[in-house]
């Protein structure tokens, strides 16, 4: 495992300033801004920078100009990702993206190789934060990375969570694939499964609402773990990346499994929080994972920006008869194969049933009856009191990458890594890609909650609780 120190801030080196263009041109359309960008954009922070970091590993060299002219195309045929915000003053009424025609800046960087290259420009993407009045809010890093056996070349997006998500981020670049390598990018149809049976009673409201979170209870707080190394206090995020084996499961029965990865994804998840409290004296307390929820298609029709829906998966009363069992070192099979059905039948609920992207509150701080400079204000406020009933972490598992990212000669990926940003008072998030049979995982933490020590030892922590879950499958 490789944890990431973070050091000073610094711009990307040998950007080509002959390649931005000299006027900015003028805007196709202007869109307000949907609930998730406004709500963001009221508690963005420079100590937490809102970035999504999307980091693909190529075996091969890519040609510098054909990828720069690629990655413009491709942000030309999808041209919500275009888009700069207007100037605004506290008495407008809405924040308002504005299209662009063209990028007003060249996105596409090509800093100088070097054995540090790849870790400074992960440091970039944790700390330097594409600003939002420039098109697009996007900035790719391609890095070259010489082997003695092979070359390679990674792609690293850092992105505006405020204007758009990794998985849109995700289908521009396959569209960039598609036109630098020639070959067809067209997403792979999601996997066939077994239809539901319906021999229990029908789902209750309860029911669906098992899987939303704790009741009146707080949420677990994951226990700080920070020293006095040189990073302690350091401003923005750290950050962890690794590969764990695909962890097995039972066979299925009648073309259906009992659950899948992302149910062990998610115990694993609440099995690292618990282990970890209880490993730092913290008493019992539910664990709530927030879980990202995409219903969007990922062909070439694809909305781009913040598509994504959050769901609230709770561990509580259950979880509670079984606490001793969960936290024992290793965890007790049996206990973990129950949990793992009590989540299975959670996220299936919370899958099944529709919702608004952050609730009704969120829809209701947006809007437009008040100025923005108020409705920040009153949005911050809200935030901080409700950060005790905030879910203990977020985790994010994209699955299986859709698209082939077909680079032509420079090959398809070995590894691509995502992470989201972890602002306190959650402090922490997970994300995962499965490639190749092998999960991609990034841990990414708050100084203010973890140290980079601590944090290699919770994603050791991690890979073992996810370990844990295959016993049912041995």
């Amino acid at each position: 495992m490789t944890a990431l120190h973070q050091p000073p801030r610094q711009e990307p080196e040998n950007r080509d300033a002959t390649s931005v263009p000299a006027n900015r041109q003028p805007a196709a359309t202007r869109l307000p801004f949907p609930v998730v960008d406004e709500i963001s954009r009221h508690c963005l922070g420079d100590d937490e920078p809102e970035t999504v970091h999307i980091e693909v590993h190529l075996p091969g060299r890519v040609n510098h100009e054909r990828l720069r002219t690629a990655f413009h195309r491709a942000l030309s045929r999808h041209p919500r990702s275009l888009m700069r915000q207007t100037p605004v003053r506290w008495w407008h009424r809405r924040y308002v993206w504005q299209l662009t025609a063209a990028p007003d800046t060249d996105p596409v960087a090509f800093p100088p190789p070097g054995p540090d290259a790849l870790v400074r420009a992960r440091a970039r993407a944790l700390a330097d934060c594409p600003p939002l009045d420039s098109a697009p809010p996007v900035r790719l890093e391609v890095i070259e990375r010489r082997r003695d056996a092979a070359d390679g070349t990674v792609l690293l997006l850092t992105i505006n969570h405020t204007a758009l998500d990794g998985p849109a981020c995700l289908r521009v670049l396959a569209t960039a694939a598609e036109l630098y390598g020639g070959a067809d990018n067209s997403p792979a149809p999601p996997p066939v499964r077994a239809p539901e049976t319906r021999t229990d009673r029908p789902a209750r409201p309860d029911d669906r609402a098992a899987g939303a979170g704790p009741g009146l209870a707080r949420p677990a707080r994951i226990a700080p773990d920070t020293g006095a190394g040189p990073h302690a206090d350091a401003p923005h995020n750290g950050m962890l990346i690794t590969e764990l084996p695909v962890p097995a499961r039972p066979p299925r029965v009648g073309g259906r499994a009992p659950y899948t990865v992302n149910d062990q994804l998610l115990v694993a998840t609440c099995l690292t929080v618990a282990r970890w409290n209880r490993r730092h004296g913290r008493p019992l307390a539910p664990v709530v994972v927030t879980m990202p929820v995409d219903d969007r298609p990922r062909g070439s029709e694809m909305p781009i920006g913040n598509g994504t829906r959050l769901v609230q998966v709770g561990f509580g009363p259950e979880e509670r008869r079984d606490a001793e069992l969960l936290c024992a070192d290793p965890p007790d099979p049996d206990a973990v194969a129950r949990l793992l059905r009590r989540t299975a039948a959670r996220t299936r609920a919370l899958k099944s049933v529709p919702g608004s992207q952050l609730g009704l509150a969120a829809t209701l701080l947006t809007l437009p009856a008040l100025p923005v400079g108020i409705r920040g204000a009153v949005t911050r406020t809200l935030r901080t009191a409700a950060a005790p009933w905030t879910s203990t972490t977020l985790l994010s598992n994209i699955g299986r990458i859709p698209y082939p990212l077909d680079f032509g000669d420079a090959g398809r990926p070995t590894a691509v890594w995502f992470s989201a940003p972890a602002r306190m008072p959650r402090g922490l998030t997970v994300t995962t890609v499965s490639v190749g049979g092998r999960i991609q995982l990034a841990l990414r933490w708050s100084h203010a909650l973890l140290d980079e020590a601590a944090g290699a030892r919770l994603g050791a922590l991690f890979a073992d609780s996810l370990a844990a879950t295959e016993g049912d499958a041995r």
